[in-house]
């Protein structure tokens, strides 16, 4: 019987394992390292924050897996040897595999900063890193002030969690505007705005130079780059960012860059080997998107696609329009298409921004500055239906059709109707200026 092994189980490993079982009979091997079962990592904060437990977080119950018949290794792989199909564990173990996926996720991103691996020192992403601040950060009794270097989603989530606990937060960003990199100007300022009204302590343009230790190895303070300050601290959360976790790869014959390299059909160089997830680095850029997405739903779109590919249907793997939502403590944000930052905006690009006066929802919405053509849309604080801007930007809709018919793409018109008029009056007002 046909052996698969994917290593790590994550949303692409188990979504690769349960179709490829629901497609066949094969021998399915899932190895990981962070936890017995698959979790939804995305949920990690609310169980910190009291709102879950990690039970809660498990999609599965404990028994699916062997009803599923597929077998669960708590283990690392310490190397690949594709030559012979032999994976080699930490612990001195070998597994031989006929097909090989690869979905190992990322790991934090770390700069070579002094005291960057003291204790109290940590990132938000695995399930080990939440138990790491259970034990730092139980309360403001034994953590009074905490230090976050590093703006983007993870940095934002963990400050809301540790200002749950009534922690103190201090929150080194290298730009100068909160995720400049991503949002227009108006969006990222907002969101500045919001960040201090939460009692935040927001540094912009400030960057980490150094961590010190106590006489116990523990984090004491960090020390800020640019101004030489001193900040005592109790722990600090390193959020700068994730890069694939493939460092036990480099040694095989599998071609890596900044991830596993892999092409359309998410298939190595080494035949039978493939990559997936996070850690998945596409040979050509699909469209607008990135090399690598380190997002949920892309993570569980080359599951569904490689199990295909593995029961026979091979398929290119069609990540269709880009989407995203986060939150900002209690503003929800989605984007649909592509709305570039000022930083990135093709000279192509023209935007619509519309901000409401409670400062905490607003809209941009990207169209072409000579066709006229609807390119892509941000939303704050304001829902709105996937589906109607999916649809929109396959049939290449113009601005004019999609100002004048938000209501269709409105998740709660109710509330949503107290703005409407607003945002097309300053839409109209805004396109007779220019």
């Amino acid at each position: 019987m046909e052996h698969i092994v994917i290593i790590g189980n994550g949303i692409s490993g188990i979504t690769a394992a349960r179709h490829i079982r629901k497609l066949s009979d094969k021998k399915i091997t899932v190895i990981s390292a962070e936890s017995h079962y698959f979790f939804s990592r995305t949920a990690l904060m609310y169980i910190y924050m009291g709102h879950m437990k990690f039970e809660h977080t498990q999609p599965y119950e404990n028994w699916f897996w062997k009803k599923n018949r597929i077998d669960l290794k708590l283990a690392y792989v310490k190397s690949i040897d594709t030559d012979n199909k032999v994976l080699h564990l930490n612990s001195k173990e070998t597994l031989d595999y006929d097909k090989l996926i690869i979905a190992t996720g990322s790991k934090p991103n770390k700069f070579g900063w002094p005291g960057q691996d003291l204790n109290g020192v940590m990132g938000m992403y695995h399930k080990q890193d939440l138990e790491n601040l259970e034990q730092h950060a139980p309360n403001n009794k034994v953590c009074q002030h905490a230090v976050i270097v590093g703006g983007g989603l993870i940095g934002i989530e963990l400050a809301e969690m540790l200002s749950s606990r009534d922690i103190s937060v201090t929150f080194l960003v290298r730009e100068s505007s909160f995720w400049n990199g991503v949002l227009p100007e108006g969006e990222s300022q907002m969101i500045n705005r919001h960040i201090k009204n939460h009692h935040i302590d927001l540094r912009l343009s400030s960057n980490l130079r150094e961590i010190i230790s106590d006489e116990n190895g523990k984090v004491k303070s960090v020390v800020v780059d640019e101004t030489g300050e001193e900040i005592r601290c109790d722990i600090v959360g390193l959020t700068a960012g994730v890069t694939p976790n493939i460092d036990f790869i480099k040694s095989s014959n599998i071609e890596t860059d900044k991830g596993v390299l892999v092409n359309r059909y998410l298939e190595t160089n080494i035949e039978h080997v493939y990559a997936i997830g996070d850690c998945a680095q596409q040979r050509e850029a699909i469209g607008n998107r990135r090399p690598i997405e380190a997002v949920w739903y892309t993570g569980r779109m080359m599951g569904e696609t490689i199990a295909q590919t593995l029961c026979g249907n091979r398929i290119t793997y069609n990540p269709g329009h880009w989407f995203n939502s986060a939150k900002f403590f209690d503003i929800e944000y989605q984007t649909y298409g592509w709305v570039h930052s000022e930083k990135n905006k093709p000279d192509y690009e023209n935007h619509f921004h519309w901000k409401h006066e409670d400062d905490t929802k607003c809209i941009t919405i990207a169209y072409h500055r000579d066709s006229n053509a609807f390119l892509g849309i941000n939303t704050f604080g304001i829902r709105m239906k996937h589906e109607v801007f999916d649809t929109w930007l396959s049939e290449k809709k113009n601005m004019d059709y999609v100002i004048n018919n938000l209501t269709k793409a409105n998740f709660d018109p109710e509330f949503y109707s107290r703005f409407e008029n607003e945002i097309l009056q300053s839409c109209n007002h805004e396109m007779q200026t220019n």
